[in-house]
């Protein structure tokens, strides 16, 4: 499905340029224009649902579960980290599994926001390749 292909690419370019784009230490004060969390929330579950349907609907038509990995990988992990930094803030308990997975995804919010940009571009260029 050439729609999901799109999606794919838009949801990870733009997921990477916010995340790449934060100035300050909250998920809720980048410098993307949309400075609304819920705005966070959709663009969080729709990239991880994205992910998980680009792994299952190949572009070319190879490989059932390899379908397009690397960037339904990377949908997923943006869609975690949006997800993650939402629940952080409504979160009131500190503690627990859900932190500490949560924490370790938001120090790296620049890496990730790179790497998304990135796979979405080699994603658009090179979009009938196994992994890609």
């Amino acid at each position: 499905m050439i729609q999901l292909y799109f999606l794919s690419v838009l949801c990870n370019a733009l997921a990477g340029y916010i995340l790449f784009s934060e100035n300050g230490s909250d998920i809720d004060k980048p410098a993307f224009p949309v400075n609304n969390p819920t705005f966070y929330l959709i663009l969080g579950i729709l990239s991880a649902v994205t992910g998980v349907l680009k792994l299952l609907s190949p572009v070319g038509g190879g490989i059932f579960i390899l379908g397009d990995l690397i960037p339904g990988s990377a949908g997923i992990i943006a869609g975690l980290v949006f997800i993650f930094g939402i629940y952080r803030q409504d979160s009131v308990s500190k503690s627990g599994e859900l932190e500490r997975i949560g924490t370790n995804l938001l120090t790296l919010r620049k890496p990730i926001g790179m790497g998304l940009i990135a796979v979405a571009i080699m994603h658009f260029v090179f979009g009938e390749l196994i992994f890609l």
